[in-house]
């Protein structure tokens, strides 16, 4: 069983001024750390205190601030308050950050417990090593401070991890993050941690398929290509035939095998609540800070490290010539680097590596599903008519919001839309991408049953992701979107506490079905070129319209009665008007969601 802490804990984690007394310099950690291990670290030659330094601040603070929504606020406070590595604010601290995330209903107290026992069958730790799920990386299980006690305990919340999440398939930072936790906290706590990271809706914090990883790494490449070109270039000219995959598909062991653990620590504090892109600034700044020292350091001279500069990186990280706050400084000081770019180089990146894969499923094979001018094959045709089974097409789930109809299952091809004939219906079906191909569709509003409202339309849709916009205008023309975003992305506000005007991701496309079929795709897949603010313009809505793409147009704008509406050429999607006349009287809209997504 896991240990308790004491009623007064709370009193604990707000005694943060300055170093403690030697005799209480643990009592931040939790019992299976081995603190004498920790004795090495360098807790004395911080800098002395001057008495001008503000006062660090304290977790009810931080409490306060988080209940009242000012997630900005303690963004800032988590960044540039240095608490000490022994500090027991951590304890209380970071199972409240990681409990924001948590998407699930709250979890009963003893449900780990129960969930061990599932597991094992017994909730005492055995003695005995116990297998590792497949998506644990077994070369990279680091343990950092543990115990062999607390080595065990981490095994065992990484198996009943897999067990409740069984869409993991591969996580190698799984593991390290669970060590870290525990260094300061009980081993339920820890899993409720690794709960919200996992199943966090909003941001990214930890990659749990094969896919996920490698679009990150890629994605933490492309980054560095524009933020630390000098340390780029300088790497390609020591090594002329390097390969920079070789060197960034390791890069979070930079972090967390390389970066020594008081930094660790401090970085884990601004990651648990803003997420992945703490950690894609911390290895700009490693790039950098290295760069540098191979300049003047011959310790990383060009003969040195030219062999391997991905292990060299890792070296240098051990050996890191700054302090965990000035690394933090530098990582937060990089201009340009927002989420909204993040996001969009990840989309770009997911997208392209999807087009060039091929998915297997099971004995079968989804050959790619587009020829050359974006219409189907009759391979993709086959293949879809082959899987029948899966795509089908069944009127929303008794639950508020969505009346059950008995209407039954259709397979894709028998579908009586009011909007697409069935060829139709396999052309848009060999557009979307594949892995939604998989999910059974769900039709979630139609102006035939459900009226020509938005406020109806938002009440059924909103809380969808992605949704398919498909219309009927009264001279038969057929167009839509694809959406890749919640429709109720419209209510989100910033870090200014300002609701953003437009939304949505690169997935995001447009098509034509009558009288032509086209797709329309977003610009920006095509090259790496920043193509201005007006090629992100995907979606927006109020209570008086939507819109789909804009810059120089809208590409579909439909008012609030759902009744009339207009298209033209715009700047997202490159697209013609999606009707020859630009303005359009809607004689269906048909919007679907898909299940178990």
């Amino acid at each position: 069983m896991p240990y308790h802490r004491s009623g007064d804990a709370s009193a604990q984690a707000d005694k943060l001024s300055g170093i403690v007394e030697e005799s209480d310099l643990y009592e931040g950690f939790a019992p299976h750390v081995e603190t004498s291990e920790i004795k090495t670290l360098d807790f004395y030659n911080l800098p002395k205190p001057t008495g001008k330094e503000p006062a660090l601040r304290s977790y009810t603070e931080i409490q306060q601030l988080l209940q009242q929504g000012k997630k900005r606020d303690v963004k800032n406070i988590l960044r540039e308050n240095s608490w000490p590595i022994n500090s027991p604010i951590r304890a209380q601290l970071w199972p409240m950050l990681c409990g924001q995330h948590l998407t699930k209903q709250q979890m009963l107290d003893g449900f780990y417990w129960e969930m061990v026992h599932q597991v094992f069958g017994t909730t005492e730790l055995s003695e005995k090593p116990i297998m590792l799920p497949a998506f644990v990386d077994a070369t990279h299980c680091l343990p950092y401070h543990l115990t062999s006690t607390g080595r065990a305990v981490a095994d065992r919340i990484v198996n009943v991890l897999g067990y409740d999440c069984p869409d993991i398939t591969y996580s190698p930072v799984l593991y390290p993050i669970t060590s870290i936790l525990l260094h300061f906290m009980s081993e339920e706590e820890a899993y409720m941690c690794l709960a919200g990271l996992v199943g966090s809706k909003e941001k990214v914090f930890i990659n749990q398929t094969k896919l996920q990883h490698e679009v990150t790494w890629k994605t933490v490449m492309q980054i560095a290509k524009k933020h630390t070109k000098s340390a780029i270039s300088y790497f390609q000219r020591i090594c002329p035939g390097l390969k920079l995959e070789r060197v960034f598909m390791d890069w979070c062991w930079w972090i967390l095998a390389g970066l020594p653990f008081q930094h660790l620590v401090r970085i884990m504090d601004c990651y648990f609540h803003e997420g992945i892109k703490v950690l894609y600034r911390v290895a700009l700044v490693v790039l950098n800070l290295f760069h540098k020292e191979c300049q003047s350091n011959n310790e990383w001279s060009p003969d040195n490290i030219k062999n391997d500069i991905g292990n060299a990186l890792i070296k240098f990280c051990k050996k890191i010539p700054v302090s965990p706050a000035k690394l933090l400084h530098a990582a937060f000081s990089i201009r340009g680097l927002s989420t909204q770019y993040i996001s969009r180089i990840f989309i770009k990146t997911e997208m392209l590596l999807k087009s060039r894969s091929v998915l297997n499923s099971g004995s079968k094979q989804l050959i790619k599903s587009r020829s050359s001018d974006n219409l189907p094959t009759s391979q993709s045709q086959v293949n879809i008519q082959m899987m029948s089974h899966t795509l089908t097409i069944r009127e929303g789930e008794k639950s508020p919001g969505h009346r059950a109809i008995a209407m039954g299952v259709y397979p894709i091809h028998n579908l009586k839309s009011q909007v697409c004939k069935n060829e139709d219906l396999f052309t848009l079906w060999s557009w979307l991408p594949v892995r939604i191909t998989m999910y059974q569709p769900v039709l979630l509003y139609t102006t035939e049953e459900h009226g020509c409202s938005l406020t109806t339309f938002y009440v059924r849709v909103e809380q969808h992701e992605p949704t398919l916009l498909m219309i009927k205008t009264c001279n038969n023309e057929v167009f839509g979107a694809y959406c890749s975003s919640r429709w109720f992305e419209r209510n989100v506000k910033d870090d200014k506490g300002q609701r953003q005007a437009y939304f949505g991701t690169g997935e995001t496309f447009l098509f034509s079905l009558y009288p032509e079929r086209a797709k329309y795709p977003w610009v920006g897949i095509e090259g790496d070129k920043d193509l201005g603010h007006s090629s992100e313009l995907f979606m927006a809505a109020d209570s008086k319209m939507i819109t789909i793409g804009g810059g120089e147009g809208q590409a579909i704008w439909m008012d609030e009665n759902i009744r009339f509406g207009k298209t033209d050429g715009c700047k997202t999607f490159n697209n013609p008007p999606l009707c020859p006349s630009g303005d359009f009287e809607i004689r269906v809209l048909e919007v679907y969601g898909f299940v178990g997504i």
